[in-house]
């Protein structure tokens, strides 16, 4: 029997010329029939670190003040077996050569998030992907997106890969541990070190992952499946 799942996508420095030398990508996924017990239990645990239960979770609100909240939300994403990661990190877009491969940076970044999509995606199940919005012009890149996925999985009637739609974080808790995991993720590959709170959070994954979030996981790895890009792979 097939099951429908929700896919919620964030991203991080993705802009080709934003001055940021590192740029991730990363998904949140869960049973479609599980997305409002989640979503329940995350604000629950917000209002129980004396925030509001519309509180936002962002990467850029971490600070002593809050840690215990979002160690707090952390802890519930790698306790909750019915939630799972999956992220593209590139470490260095100075190497980009989008001249030699023909492509426009739009061009490779669709390739990155079929790299970041792909793994999630088995033929016998049903997929609804949520994309943040970030800007006014995306709506036809998603569709663009959409079109690329469905061809690339041979989904040409759309029966796996749903839809494709864009939200504000702020109407998904699941899209806001995205944007706390792949925050995270940013700030370690970028070197980053001046608030501790923010490394106190990126110790706690790594103690719950048990990895140095530098390297590969295995490429069936479900909970928490990390994928460095490395051109010299193939991935351009």
């Amino acid at each position: 029997m097939d099951k429908t799942y929700n896919i919620y996508c964030d991203e991080s420095c993705h802009l080709e010329n934003d001055k940021q030398i590192a740029m991730v990508l990363g998904s949140v996924w869960c049973p479609f029939s599980k997305r409002e017990e989640i979503s329940k239990r995350i604000r629950e645990i917000k209002q129980k670190n004396n925030m509001s239960s519309n509180f936002e979770i962002k990467w850029t609100k971490v600070s002593e003040g809050n840690l215990r909240l979002y160690m707090d939300i952390i802890d519930y994403f790698f306790d909750d077996d019915d939630l799972c990661f999956r992220g593209v990190v590139i470490p260095d877009k100075n190497i980009l050569d989008h001249k030699r491969f023909n492509q426009t940076h739009d061009e490779w970044y669709y390739k990155m998030y079929f790299l970041l999509l792909k793994m999630i995606f088995e033929s016998s199940n049903k997929y609804n992907v949520y994309i943040d919005i970030k800007d006014t012009t995306g709506n036809a890149k998603v569709t663009k997106l959409h079109e690329i996925l469905c061809n690339s999985a041979y989904d040409y009637s759309h029966n796996i890969i749903q839809k494709i739609q864009r939200i504000h974080s702020h109407e998904s808790e699941q899209l806001q541990i995205a944007d706390l995991i792949i925050g995270a993720l940013s700030y370690l590959f970028r070197g980053l070190r001046a608030n501790q709170a923010k490394l106190k959070l990126i110790e706690r994954i790594k103690q719950r992952t048990q990895l140095t979030l530098t390297k590969n996981t295995l490429p069936k790895e479900k909970k928490f499946n990390l994928l460095i890009w490395d051109k010299k792979e193939g991935y351009e």
